[in-house]
């Protein structure tokens, strides 16, 4: 039997505060061991092609590199260097290597710089060979840990359609490879990943979701002041469908427009990337983490079914996920 009508609206109240703000709950805990928590942030600086283009680049690969600081993360540049080291792809493909495939340390990977599509394939433009989706997807195929991959070049968009995965993160600058001007999302979502002023729902750190909201903002006021018509249009998958969101279909941080084919939406995990913890939330376990992120998931999932069940089965599946929910933040507080 289901909750009384009146247990039903508490729920629904305390579901609201907690998606809302799911951190500000939890009290101090020790620091997490670094060898489970730390994330691994992998910067990939594409050849500039042009001299202005490089002076960007490079300033959007120092950001990345003072928020991987602020982070606490683990941090490899490649493409950067003059000296010859080899081909870039190559270092790449043994940085990934490298990386553990499993675990709750998330792994993040950053291009910066152009791209090209010849109507059948999209490439990222590197030092030497280029790097294209077909391969990156399989040099990625070994990891179950979580993964975000940030495409902020020009014809970038058929990468989501290559790399889409569960617990997987994929933000492109463009929604299609025909995009293909020089892009400044990715300038602006290096400004935004450890901005304050990116924090949209105000529980004081930036997630992943917030900054692309941000960053893309930012862009589309770009084309407006210029008086031009925009050539790049990002765009976010997070839920494995390979299909990705548009920024306007959100609404602080979450999306409100139904897709015309029933597809679920995208958002929900990409808030769950927070490259610069704050306060309690950098205090709490990875392990802990990883399941309250799960459980938000499940929640998340059914509450977009909600219009599917009858109304008695949907508080029995949301109560048995807000009470292990509970249970986890009560572990977490201070004896």
């Amino acid at each position: 039997m289901g909750p009384a009508p009146l247990e039903r609206d508490a729920v629904s109240k305390w579901l609201a505060l907690l998606l809302l703000f799911p951190w500000t709950a939890l009290a101090s805990e020790p620091a997490p061991t670094a060898a489970l928590d730390q994330a691994t942030v992998i910067v990939v600086v594409g050849a500039p092609g042009e001299e202005e283009f490089g002076k960007v680049f490079a300033e959007s690969a120092d950001r990345w590199e003072s928020a991987c600081r602020a982070a606490g993360a683990k941090e490899l540049t490649i493409g950067r260097k003059t000296e010859a080291e080899g081909a870039d792809a190559d270092q790449l493909k043994k940085a990934l290597q490298d990386e553990p495939k499993e675990g709750v340390a998330e792994l993040w990977l950053v291009l910066i710089g152009h791209g090209t599509f010849d109507n059948q394939e999209a490439k990222f433009n590197l030092r030497g060979p280029d790097l294209s989706a077909t391969e990156l997807a399989a040099l990625l195929k070994p990891f179950k840990r979580p993964v975000a991959v940030i495409d902020t070049a020009s014809a970038s968009g058929p990468f989501i359609n290559k790399l889409s995965a569960p617990n997987r993160v994929v933000i492109t600058a463009t929604r299609s490879g025909f995009e293909v001007n020089y892009t400044r999302f990715g300038k602006y979502l290096a400004e935004a990943i450890a901005d304050p002023k990116a924090d949209l729902d105000k529980d004081g750190q930036t997630s992943l979701l917030e900054a692309f909201l941000m960053a893309a903002r930012r862009t589309e006021e770009f084309y407006k002041l210029e008086g031009r018509l925009a050539t790049e249009h990002a765009l976010l998958d997070d839920n494995g469908d390979g299909l990705g969101t548009p920024p306007d279909w959100f609404r602080g941080i979450r999306a409100f427009k139904k897709a015309s084919d029933g597809a679920s939406l995208d958002g929900a995990r990409a808030h769950q990337f927070i490259l610069v913890r704050r306060g309690a939330e950098k205090q709490m376990p990875a392990a802990a983490r990883a399941r309250r992120d799960e459980l938000e998931q499940s929640i998340a999932k059914l509450r977009g079914q909600k219009s599917q069940l009858a109304e008695d089965e949907y508080y029995k599946q949301l109560e048995v996920l807000m009470l292990e929910l509970a249970r986890l933040y009560k572990a977490s507080e201070t004896p």
